[in-house]
Parts: C-alpha cells; sequence; structure tokens
C-alpha cells in the first residue's frame, strides 16, 4: 500500500497497514476473488513471465498465486508490516519497500508488472504506469486490476450508510478513462479493459452485521472514518434493520476489472 492521492480528504487519516498487517489476509478466507486470480495466472501464462513485479504487493497474496508460473517475483509495499507477513510466506519472495512513484530497480527488468486493489493509495498514480513502462521487457505487460466507485453508487451498502465514504472514493480512485489516458501517454498499448469478477454479496437484515467486511480495519473506506463516524454508521444501519428486519437488503455488487498495456516488440 502507498500513499494517498493529493486532495483525498482521507489523506490525513492513513490506513495503518503496519498494525492490521497480521489480520489483513482474513479478507480471503471466503474464497472470495477466484477471478481475480485466474486472470493474473493467465496473463503470466500468456506472457511466459519469467520475472514479475507486483506493486502495492501487501501480504504477498497474489504473489503466491503466481509461483508456480514465474521464476521470480518481486513485490514492493511501502508498509513494513505487510512485508514481514509476505515474508512469511513459503517460497522465496524478493521484497522490497518504496514508492510505487519511484521504484528502485532498473530498467527492462520485468515481463510482467501489476497492482490489484491498489492504484488509487499511491500518491502518484500517473507515475507508477511510467514507472511500469520503464521497467517492462519489451514485449511485457502491465495489469491494473480493482473496481471504480462510480460504478457502485446503490450497490454497495458501506456508501448508504457511512457519510463521505463514497465523495472520498471519488477522489481516492482514477477513472478507467484516466488509467486508460496514463497508459497510452506511458507508450503502452492498451490491449483490453474487461472484468474479471463480480463480487455479489447482499446481506439481509442482522446477516450484514457478521460481515467480516463491515470490521473498521477490513476496508479503507471504513478504516478511513473516525471511530465517532464508522459508530454513526453502525447506528444507522441498526436503526433500518429495527424498521425493516429481514426484508431490509444490504447489496454487495463489486465488479473488478483488468486492464493491460502492452510494449511493443522494440522499445522506442
Amino acid at each position: 500500500m502507498d500513499q494517498l492521492a493529493p486532495g483525498s480528504p482521507a489523506r490525513q487519516q492513513r490506513v495503518d497497514y503496519d498494525r492490521i498487517a497480521p489480520t489483513y489476509d482474513r479478507r480471503f478466507a471466503g474464497g472470495q476473488h477466484g477471478g481475480t486470480a485466474l486472470a493474473l495466472a493467465s496473463l503470466a501464462r500468456e506472457l511466459q513471465a519469467e520475472r514479475v513485479l507486483e506493486v502495492g504487493c501487501g501480504t504477498g497474496h497474489w504473489l503466491a498465486e503466481l509461483r508456480s508460473i514465474a521464476e521470480q517475483l518481486y513485490g514492493l509495499d511501502l508498509s513494513a508490516g505487510m512485508l514481514r507477513q509476505a515474508g512469511q510466506r513459503q517460497g522465496s519472495l524478493l521484497l522490497i519497500r518504496g514508492q510505487a512513484s519511484q521504484i528502485p530497480l532498473p530498467d527492462c527488468s520485468f515481463d510482467l508488472v501489476y497492482c490489484v486493489n491498489a492504484i488509487h493509495h499511491f500518491d502518484r498514480p500517473q507515475a507508477f504506469i511510467s514507472e511500469a513502462r520503464r521497467l517492462l521487457r519489451p514485449a511485457g505487460a502491465l495489469s491494473v486490476m480493482g473496481m471504480d466507485p462510480r460504478a457502485l453508487r446503490g450497490r454497495y451498502y458501506v456508501y448508504d450508510y457511512f457519510e463521505g465514504t463514497f465523495e472520498a472514493d471519488l477522489q481516492r480512485f482514477p477513472s478507467w478513462e484516466m488509467v486508460c489516458d496514463w497508459t497510452e501517454a506511458a507508450g503502452l498499448e492498451r490491449d483490453q479493459l474487461r472484468p474479471v469478477e463480480r463480487i455479489e454479496a447482499d446481506k439481509r437484515g442482522r446477516e450484514v452485521l457478521d460481515d467480516p467486511f463491515l470490521q473498521k480495519d477490513a476496508t479503507s473506506q471504513l478504516a478511513f472514518l473516525s471511530d465517532e463516524a464508522y459508530a454513526a454508521g453502525i447506528e444507522r444501519m441498526g436503526a433500518a434493520i429495527e424498521e425493516q428486519g429481514d426484508s431490509l437488503v444490504f447489496p454487495v455488487d463489486i465488479t473488478v476489472q483488468m486492464l493491460v498495456g502492452r510494449v511493443g516488440s522494440s522499445r522506442g
């Protein structure tokens, strides 16, 4: 995880990923995100990737998915706590602490550079795209995977009950149009932007209170909130449940997309 984009109202309250690193992988326990893993592995195989870099690697969950495909797996993250967790995984991951906008690795080093649900954390996301272009070998590729909150209004209950989370995400998350523009400006050929996973996990009534993604540290949307703002959101949910009972639906309908930008056979 990297720093937040300038202008974000959440910038002054960064998530302490060092603190939550030991429990971070709980979000993967439900078996979701299979489509994301499959899309990433398929791209790595297509590229016959030998050297891979994940930027914003966190605990190394996605790198571990590529262990049987690539020979050398590198991960970069700003959080020392996250990197400590990644270092405990079986197999050798080459881990580096640093910023996504200034990666301390040589030109033309990787067949695949990617990030998953992380670009909105980078201090200068456009600079990350340029860095990826610099690091890629001929015929290599950049993959950016994640969601766009602009498509989630009315489809993600956190935005409905926790004041300011939607507005903050509009500032934190670059639109796919912006990311596509940055990719092309960096000299990468845009190959595809496509959905790779749809997470549908609606909750009814009090069932939502057991949702692990409702825990304050489970998502950055909630982690950025003050304790008072978080408690107010929980209170609003409780009041709505008391009024409507199990007929009340708390929607979760999130589409994860993947953008791929490729380097041509020769670097101009």
